[in-house]
């Protein structure tokens, strides 16, 4: 495999750490965190002038024709800026549905504008009881003449306070863990009987409760074929893994970094504490995970671009392995900095809360452990 990147792959990536290092300090990370929408809608049309979220759609629906090696690029600077803005939420999520499902007045309603900039969505696939089972859904879809009735409970939605737009999968027939009997389904937010209790997440996101009592949609908005949603959204949360663990090991490089610079800055002693034999170890150790994880994160990546048989398993491999390695990097990272390792000023801590809950999104390392050894 060639693991080098293309040349326009090459731009994209200096592009993100230009804009991070010029227009994304810590300082204003914290600041966009905190507002009411938690992200900044200017930084978002941003993204969509400088391209960025046509990357990974196909030139007939306004896209450049990415793959989920250009998401990684991306992902992993993303990480090394800890970027609060929808990314996954608008673009990898609701936006994987939707170039896999939408006929072309769909696309041209919903999926241009994500594009634009000018949509907020989100894919609202969790609920309270189904963990990480994808195919454990109790909300059900039933048929009112062409229309259909909606009735369910969502949690973690993320960007859902927020968003125009929500896809919901729901259950149309079958058991309420059945593959088979999935519809998506493309609900406007402010469709009468769609509620959502909107709140911060631990590592500085937003996400929201969805509940849906008796709301109507009509058949426009069913997504793809009734009862085959399931594939396409296992292949969408397959994408969203994937991402994530390069968002992640964009953090684990960060926090190493950091790391080694503040022991090379802190003194005890009279000396710098990066010359003690115990701590070098300790650092050595950070380095040694963050080099698995990225060569581990590159032969995932392009196996399932290759869309290869081995794509799962790939998946897997890398989210377990930052749900370990990187859990215990960050751990390190936080110890190393001393007290103020856990202190709500200093950025590590803010990486390592990101990190951490990067280890339980779309199953943590021991569910995808079992579904390795499977």
């Amino acid at each position: 495999m060639d693991f080098s990147l293309n040349e326009v792959q090459e731009m994209l990536a200096d592009s993100i750490d230009k804009f991070i290092d010029n227009e994304y300090a810590f300082d204003t990370r914290q600041k966009y965190a905190a507002s009411e929408t938690g992200f900044s809608t200017d930084v978002w049309h941003t993204f969509a002038e400088l391209g960025w979220t046509a990357v990974p759609f196909s030139d007939d629906d306004g896209g450049f024709d990415g793959d989920q090696i250009d998401i990684m690029v991306m992902m992993r600077r993303f990480g090394r800026g800890l970027l609060v803005e929808p990314y996954l939420a608008n673009v990898v999520l609701a936006g994987g549905i939707l170039k896999r499902t939408g006929n072309a007045e769909q696309k041209q309603q919903w999926l241009q504008p994500i594009i634009a900039g000018e949509l907020q969505a989100s894919l609202a696939f969790t609920e309270p009881q189904g963990r990480y089972d994808l195919a454990n859904i109790a909300t059900t879809a039933v048929p009112d003449g062409t229309d259909w009735i909606l009735n369910g409970q969502k949690g973690v939605v993320f960007n859902g306070g927020t968003s125009d737009l929500i896809i919901v999968p729901a259950r149309t027939s079958g058991k309420q863990t059945d593959e088979n009997g999935i519809t998506l389904f493309a609900v406007p937010a402010g469709t009468s009987g769609v509620s959502l209790n909107d709140y911060h997440t631990v590592d500085g996101l937003r996400a929201a409760e969805l509940a849906l009592d008796d709301v109507k949609v009509d058949a426009n908005s069913v997504l793809g074929e009734i009862g085959e949603g399931y594939n396409v959204l296992d292949a969408t949360v397959d994408d969203a893994t994937l991402a994530i663990c390069a968002e992640a090991v964009g953090i684990m490089h960060v926090l190493k970094d950091k790391t080694i610079e503040y022991s090379k800055s802190r003194s005890q002693f009279g000396v710098p504490i990066g010359s003690f034999q115990a701590l070098q170890h300790r650092m050595v150790d950070m380095l040694t995970a963050c080099e698995q994880a990225e060569s581990l994160l590159l032969w995932a990546t392009m196996t399932v671009a290759q869309g290869s048989d081995e794509a799962k398993r790939a998946v897997s491999s890398i989210k377990y392995l930052v749900g370990t390695s990187g859990q215990t990097l960050g751990e390190e990272a936080v110890q190393l900095h001393g007290g103020m390792g856990v202190t709500w000023d200093l950025d590590v801590a803010h990486y390592f809360k990101r990190l951490t809950a990067i280890g339980h999104l779309f199953g943590n390392a021991d569910w995808h452990l079992d579904r390795l050894a499977a």
